[in-house]
């Protein structure tokens, strides 16, 4: 049993010591101890609070950057010959986030062909990853959710139940600075194929992100359904609506000369909020999991 008060504490103790000095003997087994507890799912590195504004926990984050600070450059490359080329892949990082370990028990369904789960990830049990995809130290992945060929799931964002991250959905990550949330998806949201979603937004449950769609911080999102605009502030991410229906659309640009030269920027468009013939169109055979 993991004391996540005491892990905590030790963890805020090792960052608090000057880079110049070197780290106590017990620094590797501390950031072992935080990345095993965050594949176990003990700790996160953001939670939703019971108002449901989603913050990130400074302390997971900091002791996920301690990690590479006492880690150790190492040889990770495939064992493989190809005549007298030497190793068929050749990978170097740092020796405390090696590929997570899974086994047949742990239920996380990983179909050959060059997908990686890096150390320090949570992936429920009933998870389908399709070749090639990424999950990044920190993230967080709950049970009956698939990811699709060419899926990145970023450091610490938090995804979570019966979610489809579309073919080159690209998930952002966002270790620092600690404090910033990092990308949310809720449960049940279905991703489009080629969406980006990045620098902390949040999506609500339900909601569909259609192909193509990109959301970031600068990005307004314009509701035709509620007549409103949605934007982050200086305090606040960009919140994506539960059940909202997203997808790209375009906005004339101010000035006479934009306007005279007929330009537009890209701009998210919610065309509607989800309901039966949505949920038909979404559906994901469940024999597919």
């Amino acid at each position: 049993m993991i004391d996540i008060a005491t892990l905590e504490a030790r963890v805020e103790a090792l960052v608090a010591l000057p880079a110049s000095e070197p780290l106590p003997n017990d620094a590797r087994a501390v950031v072992d101890t935080l990345l095993s507890a965050l594949e176990a799912g003990a700790v996160r590195a953001a939670q939703r609070d019971d108002s449901g504004t989603w913050r990130a926990v400074p302390w997971v984050k900091r002791g996920i950057l301690l990690g590479f600070r006492v880690g150790q450059m190492t040889d990770m490359s495939v064992v493989g010959t190809m005549g007298d080329k030497g190793a068929m892949f050749s990978f170097f990082d740092k020796d405390t986030f090696p590929l997570r370990a899974l086994e047949l028990k742990d239920g996380v369904r990983v179909v050959p062909g060059g997908s990686a789960i890096r150390r320090g990830a949570y992936v429920a049990r009933g998870v389908v990853c399709m070749p090639p995809m990424y999950v990044n130290v920190g993230a967080h992945v709950g049970t009956g959710t698939m990811i699709d060929s060419h899926a990145l799931v970023g450091s610490c964002a938090q995804i979570g139940e019966r979610v489809h991250l579309s073919a080159a959905a690209q998930v952002g990550g966002v270790l620092e600075p600690v404090n910033a949330s990092p990308v949310v998806i809720e449960d049940d949201v279905i991703v489009g194929g080629n969406c980006g979603i990045y620098e902390g937004t949040v999506v609500r449950e339900r909601a569909v992100v259609g192909a193509g769609v990109v959301l970031t911080r600068g990005t307004p999102v314009f509701d035709l359904v509620r007549e409103e605009i949605y934007r982050s502030t200086a305090d606040a991410p960009l919140v994506i609506p539960a059940g909202a229906v997203v997808v790209p659309g375009a906005r004339q640009v101010a000035g006479t000369w934009g306007k005279g030269q007929n330009l537009s920027l890209q701009t998210p468009i919610i065309v509607k909020y989800r309901d039966d013939k949505t949920d038909a169109a979404t559906a994901l055979e469940e024999w597919l999991r």
